[in-house]
């Protein structure tokens, strides 16, 4: 699971080529992936000063492997560039299909 910002932190908002471009990189990589619409609000302190954040998320479900651990290393640090952000959210979740 992916969380990335719609509006940057100066309130200018994400151009959606950024959002394509994120999920057609996860797709590509991974065969399939998913992009959830629903604007996740959330608020976050860092060295004093508060951030509003709405959030959008990607999903991708792959193995738990040192390989697509570090891709999604990697790929973290991308997206704080992509999204001038000082951190984006990355978690892992166990999952299991039926």
């Amino acid at each position: 699971e992916i969380r990335v910002p719609l509006l940057f932190n100066d309130g200018q908002p994400v151009p959606e080529s950024l959002l394509v471009t994120t999920f057609r990189e996860l797709r590509e990589k991974f065969g399939a992936a998913s992009w959830e619409t629903q604007i996740l609000h959330g608020a976050w302190e860092h060295e004093g000063t508060l951030y509003h954040d709405n959030l959008t998320r990607f999903f991708v479900e792959v193995a738990d492997s040192p390989t697509h651990r570090e891709f999604f290393t990697q790929f973290k640090e991308q997206l704080k560039v992509r999204f001038k952000q000082i951190d984006i959210r990355v978690t892992s979740h166990d999952v299991d299909v039926i």
